[in-house]
C-alpha cells in the first residue's frame, strides 16, 4: 500500500462552490496540491479568476480554473451546471461550500432571514447536487466513487444559536441531508460526506477572526485552544476525496477543535470537593 496514492487526486476534476474565499479556498488549495483540476465558482467571477491565477502560480501538481456561478436561484444553478458541463466531461468531486448567514438578537430576528439562508444553504445544495448527478454518476466507479462533500457547521451539531438562528438550523439540515443523500446515492457509486467546521478565518467570521487578538480570544473557547487552519480543511478534503476515503459515506467530520463534544460542568464536582 503506497501512502502516496492514498491521498493523491491526480487526474481528478473537482468543483468547489464559493471557492475564492474562506473554507472554499482552503479546500480548493488542498485539492489542487493533491493533483486535482479544481473549478471554483462564486457570484464574483473576477475574484474566482484572480484566486485561480494566484493558486496556479504555486508549485503544485494540480491546477485551478475560476469563473462566475450563482447558486442563489434556480436559473443560476442551471447556468452553473451548463458551465461545468461545457468545461469538463467528468466530475469526480463536488464540494457544496457556498453559504450565507444572518445575525440578529432573539426577538429581533427577521422572517426574511430564514428564506434567504435556507434557500442558499439547503435548497441550493440539494438542487445543485441533483442537477450534477448525471456527470457524477458517469464518473463514479465501485472502486473509486465520485465524491460529494457538503459544508455544514458545528452549529448544526450542537445547540449554538449565537444570534445566527437560521444559519444554525440550515446547517443542521445540511448534515441530515448529507446522510439522506449518502443512503440514496451509494448504489450509484457516489459517496456523500460533510464537514462540520468550528471557527475558521473567513469573510463570514471576520467580525470575530479578522484581528489576531480576537482570533486568540475565540481560540481560548475551543477545547484544542485555537481557531482552524488552512491545513485542517485541506487534509480533510484530501482524505475524503482520495482512495483513503473511498469506503466512507454518510460521515460528518467535526473539524471544530472539539467543540462538538463540549458539555456542561461536572455535575458532582462541588459535592466531591466539598
Amino acid at each position: 500500500m503506497d501512502p502516496n496514492t492514498l491521498f493523491s487526486l491526480k487526474g481528478k476534476v473537482a468543483l468547489v462552490t464559493g471557492g475564492a474565499t474562506g473554507i472554499g479556498r482552503m479546500a480548493a488549495t488542498g485539492l489542487m496540491m493533491a493533483g486535482a483540476h479544481v473549478l471554483i465558482a462564486s457570484r464574483k467571477g473576477d475574484a474566482c479568476k484572480a484566486v485561480a491565477e494566484e493558486l496556479n502560480a504555486m508549485d503544485s501538481p494540480g491546477s485551478v480554473e475560476g469563473f462566475a456561478g450563482d447558486v442563489g436561484s434556480e436559473n443560476g444553478i442551471a447556468a452553473l451546471v451548463a458551465e461545468v458541463n461545457a468545461r469538463t466531461e467528468t466530475l469526480n468531486i463536488l464540494m457544496n461550500n457556498s453559504g450565507v448567514t444572518w445575525g440578529a438578537p432573539l426577538g429581533q430576528f427577521p422572517h426574511m432571514a430564514w428564506e434567504k439562508v435556507m434557500n442558499v444553504n439547503v435548497a441550493a445544495l440539494f438542487h445543485l447536487t441533483q442537477s450534477l448527478l448525471p456527470i457524477l454518476i458517469k464518473t463514479g466507479t465501485p472502486d473509486d466513487p465520485a465524491r460529494v462533500v457538503n459544508v455544514g457547521s458545528v452549529m448544526g451539531e450542537v445547540a449554538l444559536g449565537d444570534g445566527a438562528y437560521s444559519y444554525a438550523a440550515s446547517k443542521a439540515a445540511v448534515l441530515h441531508m448529507t446522510k439522506i443523500m449518502a443512503k440514496e446515492l451509494a448504489a450509484h457509486h457516489i459517496t456523500v460526506n460533510a464537514l462540520a467546521p468550528g471557527p475558521f478565518v473567513s469573510k463570514m467570521t471576520a467580525f470575530a477572526t479578522a484581528d489576531e487578538g480576537m482570533r486568540d480570544k475565540v481560540g481560548q473557547d475551543v477545547p484544542l485552544g485555537r481557531v482552524g487552519r488552512d491545513e485542517d480543511i485541506a487534509g480533510c478534503m484530501q482524505f475524503l476525496c482520495g482512495m483513503g476515503g473511498a469506503y466512507l459515506t454518510g460521515a460528518v467530520l467535526p473539524v471544530s477543535g472539539g467543540i462538538q463534544v463540549m458539555s456542561g460542568p461536572n455535575l458532582f464536582r462541588a459535592a466531591l470537593e466539598g
